[in-house]
């Protein structure tokens, strides 16, 4: 069979689908991905994959939207898939009316956090609610990361029938790593004994950075920031809250990574105060490497900690209980120990990428 994967960016691609890409193809598919062009893609192409870039944009413009469609309209038409799978909101919403538009058998989408769940003012919601109830009509075949999702899809009648999948990562990648550790710690100059809070994500404003170097202040523990901000995020500028954060050699900026593995290996707590999520990797990354994780108790992140048992939950936007929270854990190393070896039991059992793969190509049928 032929299968079109689409997402937005490379970024998305890179991280998040080439495990199913290449589970698919080691099924004895043809299999093709379709997003916005990046430097990403070369790691991608490097594998073999095929890879088209239509203009696709993270943005609502209708001149921007229309040339979208009508690029994956012509993807479609000229390939001839047998299965187009879908994933992320806007580049969801046209991949499926184009690929419904262009005769394409089977359409299937994977939601990674419904905008209309997203905080923001309401006609931008009540817009995404549409959308997803829209094109939920041409979907043959709904999943979710997350089973919050999976429920609101069947609640609100956008798909009776979706499907939680999950996320997944691998174990053997994602591990305590000792030699990691002491490498990585030797590097940075930073001594074992430090306690290191890590951060994994997109600098933007909904992954709660203002409350996290807020909270830091309050925390005895340096502050490790991985990621980046992509050329197609939007919304308030991180920059600032960086800048006034206050916290001077205790935060350590260490940009976009590719052995994250390794640094999550030389952390001792994990902190994602997100202000929405779907089922975020990181977090499973995270626990697989034996990291308490600090969240906040939002869709996603609730239903991958186990408050108590392996890590914390704390009200979003919630800088005082966060630092609380880290601070608890700053304190009791006994704790992280406990915290940590139960995510990686817990996250071993949940989220290994295999089982993730081969549960979404069961569902595809491919």
């Amino acid at each position: 069979m032929k299968i079109i994967e689409v997402t937005n960016v490379d970024f998305s691609l890179r991280h998040f689908l080439l495990p199913l890409m290449r589970g698919a193809r080691d099924r004895g598919h043809d299999v093709i991905g379709v997003c916005a062009d990046g430097p990403l893609l070369r790691e991608v192409r490097a594998e073999g994959f095929r890879i088209e870039t239509p203009p696709l944009e993270r943005r609502v413009s209708p001149a921007a939207l229309w040339r979208a469609y009508r690029a994956l309209e012509l993807i479609f038409r000229t390939e001839k898939p047998d299965l187009v799978h879908a994933h992320m909101p806007i580049s969801g919403f046209l991949a499926r009316l184009a690929a419904r538009r262009a005769g394409v058998p089977r359409i299937a989408y994977t939601g990674h956090g419904f905008l209309f769940n997203q905080p923001g003012p309401w006609p931008r919601r009540a817009a995404s609610l549409a959308m997803e109830w829209l094109t939920g009509r041409v979907t043959d075949i709904y999943t979710t990361v997350s089973s919050e999702e999976a429920a609101d899809a069947r609640r609100l009648g956008i798909a009776k029938h979706a499907v939680a999948v999950g996320n997944g990562r691998d174990p053997a990648q994602y591990r305590p790593n000792p030699a990691a550790r002491a490498a990585i710690r030797a590097g940075l100059g930073v001594p074992d004994h430090a306690v290191v809070v890590v951060a994994v994500s997109r600098l933007v404003r909904h992954k709660g950075y203002p409350e996290l170097l807020a909270a830091m202040r309050d925390v005895a523990a340096e502050l490790w920031v991985v990621g980046e901000r992509l050329a197609s995020d939007h919304g308030e500028d991180m920059e600032p809250y960086f800048a006034n954060a206050g916290l001077g050699g205790r935060l350590r900026r260490l940009g976009y990574r590719t052995d994250v593995p390794s640094i999550l290996a030389a952390a001792d707590i994990f902190a994602l105060p997100s202000h929405f999520e779907g089922l975020p990797m990181s977090v499973i990354e995270a626990m697989l490497t034996g990291l308490p994780v600090v969240a906040t108790d939002i869709s996603g992140p609730r239903e991958q900690v186990v408050a108590g048992e392996t890590g914390l939950l704390v009200p979003p936007a919630d800088a005082p209980a966060l630092a609380a929270a880290l601070q608890r854990l700053s304190a009791d190393a006994p704790l992280r120990a406990r915290m940590g070896h139960a995510g990686r039991a817990r996250a071993m059992a949940l989220y290994s990428e295999a089982a993730v793969v081969n549960r979404t190509l069961d569902l595809l049928r491919l």
